[in-house]
């Protein structure tokens, strides 16, 4: 987690310079410093510096969990479909509940509801699949979240120093010369442009990962199907498998009476 983090930190950071003008300039203009173009954004350059690294540790973060070896750990559908052609399902529980994928978590599921018969079995497998997929999309769905607003971030900025630009043109009149307004119109430019520069990857991530992410359901829910394909649901009629402490006693005023 901590290694996912300082890659986005990294890489945002050499986003946006980037994303502050990559192009030469024209000759006669004294070439700028990123950290000087970087300043005359403004404050919100601030603001959209935070969205860019989000985007980025977004990107990264939700690239590893929707991996195939991430979501179906090859070792855990294999430990899963020995147990089960061993009938081991009280073992094939417990090795499920001793992993952190979602796989695991998905067959934990259906093998806690296998003893009520092969309809809650696969709502459960079902149910569990949509957490999984929610809790990515969730995720996938902050990317739109940061490509909405870093444009309207960086317009904010453009406009506070649009109004700083025409407030020093309206004190020093027309004596104070077309350039140094062109100049300022120039500076707070910058803010917009790094706006849509962050917006565009983090769109095109978004519609990307979301696409990825219903490959790596499909794949996890086929996985986790095909495990209970058959299941000899008779014999596990009523059966325990998950042994977990249950809280639903019967009701008081009935053991009163009893």
């Amino acid at each position: 987690m901590k290694k996912t983090i300082q890659q986005a930190v990294y890489a945002a950071l050499v986003l946006l310079p980037m994303t502050v003008f990559a192009a030469e300039p024209a000759a006669g203009v004294k070439k700028q410093s990123l950290l000087h173009v970087y300043s005359e954004g403004g404050w919100v350059m601030h603001i959209l510096l935070v969205c860019s690294i989000a985007m980025v540790w977004l990107i990264i973060d939700v690239w590893l969990r929707t991996n195939n070896p991430k979501m179906t750990p090859t070792e855990d559908v294999a430990t899963a479909q020995e147990l089960f052609r061993a009938g081991d399902y009280l073992g094939a529980y417990q090795a499920m509940k001793a992993s952190f994928s979602p796989f695991a978590e998905v067959v934990r599921a259906g093998l806690g509801s296998v003893g009520h018969g092969k309809e809650a079995t696969e709502d459960a497998l079902y149910a569990t699949v949509e957490k999984v997929n929610s809790t990515l999309q969730t995720r996938i769905n902050y990317l739109s979240v940061i490509g909405v607003c870093a444009p309207m971030i960086g317009l904010l900025g453009t406009v506070f120093g649009m109004k700083g630009a025409f407030g020093s043109l309206g004190s020093g009149g027309l004596s104070s010369g077309v350039g140094e307004l062109a100049g300022h119109i120039g500076e707070v430019l910058v803010a917009t442009a790094t706006g849509l520069l962050v917006a565009i990857p983090a769109f095109m991530a978004f519609y990307f990962l979301r696409n990825k992410l219903q490959g790596a359901i499909h794949h996890l829910h086929e996985e986790s199907d095909r495990l209970f394909r058959n299941a000899p649901y008779d014999y596990l009629k009523d059966a325990d498998v998950g042994q977990e402490e249950t809280y639903a006693a019967l009701p008081n005023w009935v053991q009163a009476e009893g």
